[in-house]
């Protein structure tokens, strides 16, 4: 039995739902192809030869730090020899409107940033430009515009350029305003990737190569673990909050000992979790739920 995380066959996928954008992005035979004509449209402008990694994983620095997971990264070279790149991109749908994406987006520039600079390296000037390009299926602002260019900007000097290389572009697919032609075709595409969708030349190339790697078995397969792991992922979520209720309601009652904490940490039946959870509303003390719990 699988579960879906996305609650849409694999057929039904469009190119905004997470998993098909890593699967095209990541396909050797089309994945460049693919990033550079979505960027070209997106960005209005001509990108050259860049570097895919898809679902590009930065871990945290430290124990108890979290790290990030991009979903699609791409690196565009400089002209020159340069080790590093003259631009990146991290380009990622998001189809949840839970998040605070401008805090999101900001510890994730932060952690790309971190990745592409060495220790004792002082020369700030090397660091590429940064694109954060988050595309989405509702309104983050809500002025209805298909794209909001966000940039670091002077608050006293309006004129004055602040050139740190960092900009974050938010595309909703809904928005009637600004833009163009070009990306609301695209944009419509990438959120219902059908072919009566791929109405010019940009969206008609993407779909072929979405079709060429829909139709691969492997694919298919690698959906299905998706799920799987997903479903997984989420029953964990699940237990932690129910943790962290036990422990919120425990407070109020005084200091938790540790080797309590330890104990609940411990435990991984969920039922038992809620069990817990229910006797420690009406417990009344530490004592009375610790004494209970045995």
């Amino acid at each position: 039995m699988t579960h879906s995380y996305y609650n849409k066959p694999f057929e039904e996928l469009d190119v905004l739902d997470n998993f098909l954008m890593n699967a095209v992005a990541a396909n050797s035979e089309v994945g460049e192809a693919f990033c550079r004509k979505v960027l070209s449209v997106l960005l209005q402008r001509r990108i050259g030869k860049i570097k895919i990694v898809a679902q590009y994983t930065l871990p945290a620095h430290s124990p108890g730090y979290r790290g990030i997971r991009m979903d699609v990264k791409v690196e565009e070279p400089a002209d020159t020899k340069e080790a590093l790149p003259a631009n990146v991109y991290d380009l990622e749908p998001h189809l949840r409107n839970d998040l605070d994406l401008p805090r999101h987006n900001r510890f994730y520039q932060a952690k790309i940033d971190s990745s592409h600079m060495k220790r004792g390296d002082n020369d700030f000037s090397h660091m590429p430009d940064l694109y954060i390009i988050t595309i989405l299926n509702f309104d983050p602002f809500g002025y209805d515009y298909m794209m909001y260019t966000i940039e670091n900007r002077c608050t006293e000097v309006g004129e004055l350029r602040y050139k740190d290389g960092l900009k974050f572009i938010y595309f909703y697919t809904g928005g009637t305003k600004g833009g163009s032609r070009e990306i609301k075709t695209m944009l419509q595409y990438l959120q219902h990737s059908t072919d009566d969708n791929a109405i010019d030349e940009a969206t008609r190339e993407i779909h072929r190569y979405v079709s060429q790697v829909r139709v691969l078995p492997e694919i298919r397969e690698d959906y299905m673990r998706f799920e799987e792991f997903i479903y997984y992922e989420r029953k964990d979520a699940a237990k932690e909050t129910i943790r962290n209720n036990i422990l919120d309601l425990l407070e109020d009652y005084g200091e938790i000992p540790s080797w309590l904490k330890e104990k609940l940490e411990a435990v991984n039946d969920a039922d038992l979790l809620r069990k817990y959870h229910k006797l420690a509303a009406r417990a009344g003390s530490l004592e009375a739920f610790m004494e209970k719990m045995k």
